[in-house]
């Protein structure tokens, strides 16, 4: 990811007009592939600018972004039990978040491996091997926490934008909305997830997860259950050293605070989740 502080990045222009949709300006700063403006205007495509995007544009991209997603790429679990139990804890979560003004959708994917992730606009996605590694809700939380930590820093935003200019995709007129959406999903699919990302999801999850009430030390303890499997899981191959973020997390967390709070009845998990097994 680039280290340019985003108050000094060049690359955008003003663009009103009732034809196209506004969010955020990107210009690559070489010749770009995309549509010219005028073309866009012509065919009336929706147009997405990755500057300042409004919280009603991302939430659009990222409902386009899932249906992308979920089908093609996953398969949603569907037993209604757990998915609403999923939705409650992150719902609850979410409402204690530092953005908890837009839609969230918290999603099980019918997946063995041991993953989670968030797109745009709320959209945040879990395992079925992650629900099943977890000891209890509160790990769980944990986990929820840390991924709408990256929605309330809008990082795949981010990451669009930077890597839309990376490859001259973006023009003055911004990204139309084929462009947009496709470059999401490769980024959920594969994003690389830069340590100070990663560090500031930890950061804000562990935030949101003592101020819905539940255990802080639950997202340290889940870090150590993970690093001790034998194989890797996915939730921590594509993040910085685990070592790395158990150290921060111990020194934002007050250990006279760590395990106050609730979730961490393990029973009491087990049962909610008991479709799993």
């Amino acid at each position: 990811m680039s280290n340019i502080p985003r108050s000094h990045r060049p690359w955008f222009y003003p663009l009103i007009t009732s034809s196209v949709a506004i969010g955020v300006v990107v210009v690559a700063p070489q010749s770009a592939p995309a549509a010219p403006l005028w073309e866009l205007l012509l065919r009336g495509a929706q147009v997405y600018q990755l500057y300042n995007v409004s919280d009603k544009e991302e939430v659009q991209l990222g409902k386009q972004i899932n249906q992308q997603l979920i089908g093609e790429q996953f398969q949603l679990y569907n037993n209604a039990r757990v998915n609403n139990y999923i939705d409650r804890i992150g719902q609850r979560l979410a409402k204690n978040s530092t953005r908890p003004d837009i839609p969230y959708a918290f999603q099980v994917v019918k997946d063995d491996s041991i993953n989670a992730f968030a797109t745009a606009g709320g959209y945040v996605y879990v395992t079925t091997g992650l629900l099943k590694a977890a000891d209890n809700e509160a790990q769980l939380a944990g986990v929820l926490a840390h991924e709408i930590g990256h929605i309330t820093e809008r990082h795949l935003i981010e990451q669009m934008r930077e890597t839309a200019i990376a490859r001259g995709l973006a023009s003055a007129a911004g990204l139309d909305e084929s462009t947009a959406v496709q470059l999401g999903v490769e980024l959920a699919l594969r994003r690389p997830n830069s340590r100070s990302d990663e560090f500031q999801a930890d950061a804000r999850g562990v935030q949101t997860l003592g101020k819905a009430g539940y255990a802080q030390v639950a997202m340290i303890n889940f870090l150590e259950k993970l690093r001790s499997q034998r194989s890797v899981p996915t939730f921590l191959s594509t993040h910085p050293a685990t070592g790395d973020r158990i150290a921060r997390l111990e020194k934002i967390i007050d250990s006279q605070q760590a395990n106050r709070g609730q979730g961490l009845n393990e029973s009491y998990y087990q049962a909610q989740t008991q479709p799993l097994n």
